[in-house]
Formats: structure tokens, sequence, C-alpha cells
């Protein structure tokens, strides 16, 4: 067991899989007590029982978020109960990812990914945020995208709900800084939790990582942003892609 994360109190949301599963377990391997979120109990409980099998303390809690501001507001509130009162630490990581182009994406699917990518961590962060402040400091890591920055032909309303929390980031490291509160992003690259598929390791050519990552990549930008270590990093959106969005290696 690690100590970076030794005493502090993290929520993660969508933690049930993937990326968020990742940073669950990492941040318990760092020794942070942490809420594991999701809709789904079964997935939840396996994850708090592999932390709990490590030495790692975590409870899970469950969390439907559906961009009101009630359901951020009782995610809030159960996870803090849960871990003792109070929340050092907030990953908004859940989000939705219906493949689509401009012309297939309707109405419903439009306010649903809004919804749950940026109303959700939006009330929820207006809730924890202050509280950390009020006891004089805290870290929030928000889950950008490298399409974001980098256009591809599928998938716009997605890439826009990313840009939005990538702009949210600057947006609240200066309301919430100077209270104490860093905030800061990670725009993950091409990562698949399993092995890797064509289409991945098509998408990572020409860069220098030449082919796609994991979950546990981002989880260790996830651990570094939130530990006293990043004491002097405030609204950056740090760069975890193989070098996707900034580097192009020329093949001989």
């Amino acid at each position: 067991m690690g100590t970076r994360l030794a005493g502090k109190t993290a929520l993660i949301t969508g933690s049930t899989s993937n990326i968020g599963r990742s940073i669950a377990l990492e941040f318990a391997a760092e020794g942070a007590r942490v809420a594991v979120s999701g809709r789904d109990r079964q997935r939840g409980d396996a994850v708090v029982a592999q932390i709990r099998a490590a030495g790692g303390t975590a409870v899970f809690v469950t969390a439907d978020l559906d961009g009101s501001q009630a359901a951020s507001r009782a995610l809030a509130d159960d996870a803090a109960r849960a871990l003792g009162g109070h929340i050092d630490v907030l990953v908004n990581n859940a989000g939705i990812y219906p493949a689509s182009t401009t012309e297939t994406v309707t109405d419903d699917m439009f306010d649903q990914m809004y919804a749950v990518n940026v109303k959700a961590p939006f009330f929820l962060t207006a809730a924890i945020a202050p509280r950390m402040a009020e006891r004089g400091g805290g870290a929030v890591v928000n889950l950008g995208s490298w399409i974001a920055r980098l256009g591809i032909p599928v998938s716009a309303l997605y890439s826009s709900t990313k840009g939005a929390m990538e702009t949210l980031t600057r947006a609240w490291a200066a309301e919430y800084g100077p209270r104490g509160v860093r905030v800061n992003a990670i725009s993950p690259g091409v990562v698949r939790p399993e092995s890797a598929d064509d289409l991945a390791e098509a998408m990572m050519r020409g860069t220098p990582a030449a082919a796609s990552g994991r979950p546990e990549s981002i989880a260790y930008a996830a651990v570094y942003l939130a530990s006293d270590e990043a004491a002097f990093v405030h609204g950056t959106v740090l760069d975890v892609d193989g070098g996707r969005t900034t580097v192009a290696v020329i093949a001989a």
C-alpha cells in the first residue's frame, strides 16, 4: 500500500468499470478511503471487495446521475456520510458515449448526453467544492477527452461535452482555487479496458506510443492531480494520450 493519498476521502463517479474502476483501485492503493459510485450495485460491490481484499478501504454508493440538481446533491450527501462526513477529492468520471454522427443525433440523445456528461458533474461540483473550501481545501479532477481538441469525423456531440468539461475545469480553478480547492482535468487518449482491437490501434498510428493505452495510465495521473504533489497545479488539462494530440511521428 502506498501513502500518496493517505488520510484523504474520495468520491469517484462512474467507478464500477473501466477508467473509473482503475482510479478507485489506485486511490485506495495509495491510502484513500474511496466511495465507489454507479448505478449497478453488483458491479460496485465487486470493486469494493477487490479494494478491501488488497487492504484498502471502500464503500459503494448507488447513484443515477441523470443531470438533475437533486440527483447530484443526493450523491454528494450520501457519499459524504459514507466516508465519515466529508469528501477531500472528487473525480468527475461518469459519462455516456452513444455512438453517433451529427445527422443521427436525436433530441433525446442530445439532452441525455449533456445531462450525464455535463450537468451532473456541474451540479455535483457545485454541491461538493464549497464544502471542501469550508474545510480548508480539496481537489477536483475532471475527465475530458483527446477528441475535445482533435477533431474526428464521428462523435461530435460527445466531444463537445468533453470540451465543456475542460472549459469548466479552467473556470472552476479560477472560482475555487483562491478558496483552497484545486481543479484540474485529465484528457485520456484511446484507452482499452481489455485487449486492444484493430480500430483502437489504427487510431494510435503515427503517435509516439503507437498503441492504445490502459485504464491504469489514467488512474496514475488522477492520483498525481489529487495528491499534495500537485499542490501548485491549477486549471490544467493533463494529456494522457500517448502523444495523440500533440505529436506526429513520421514513419521512415
